[in-house]
Formats: structure tokens, sequence, C-alpha cells
């Protein structure tokens, strides 16, 4: 049961799937960059999974949903680095991500 249990939270913590906006314009450029988003997709995600450690993410979800119930919220929420790796690979690719 534990096992299963750590399987799950590890991969919870690389289950991120960004929305992005494609049509139009995109940020600063002057024409669409959508038409390279699924490539782009490819390579940030490769780019988010390298640069951080899924068991590391992993335990921040168990803070997160376990431990910070148990003191009634009071101390700090731990941020996940793998989704704004992610975000911001995008973004800096020139898409326009929502979420």
């Amino acid at each position: 049961m534990k096992k299963m249990l750590c399987v799950i939270i590890l991969l919870q913590a690389c289950a991120y799937k960004p929305v992005v906006d494609t049509s139009g314009r995109s940020g600063t450029f002057d024409n669409t960059k959508a038409v390279e988003l699924t490539n782009d997709l490819q390579h940030c995600k490769t780019l988010a999974k390298d640069n951080t450690n899924t068991l590391v993410e992993g335990g921040k979800y168990v803070y997160n949903y376990y431990f910070r119930p148990g003191v009634l919220w009071l101390s700090p929420k731990a941020n996940y680095n793998y989704p704004n790796m992610y975000r911001s690979c995008l973004k800096g690719r020139g898409h326009s991500v929502l979420n």
C-alpha cells in the first residue's frame, strides 16, 4: 500500500499541462508562433523534467496536501518548480500561457 501511494505521489508531481492561447499573435512577435507549439511543448517538457527532481516535487505534494492541513494551514505552501519552469520556457519561446 505504501509503495503504491509513493508511486501515485511521484506521478502526480509531473502532471502539468499548460493552457496556451493559439489564436493570433503571441507576445511581442509580429507573426504567430503557434505553428511551433507542439515542438515547443515537447522541448519545454523535456527541459523541465531534466531540471527538476521528481522526489523533491513529490515531497512538496505530500507537504502541501497532508502536512499543511495537519497544522491548520499555518505553514506556508511549497511551490512546485516543474510547472513554473515549463510555463516560463513556453513564455520565453513567445507563447501566451493562460494558467
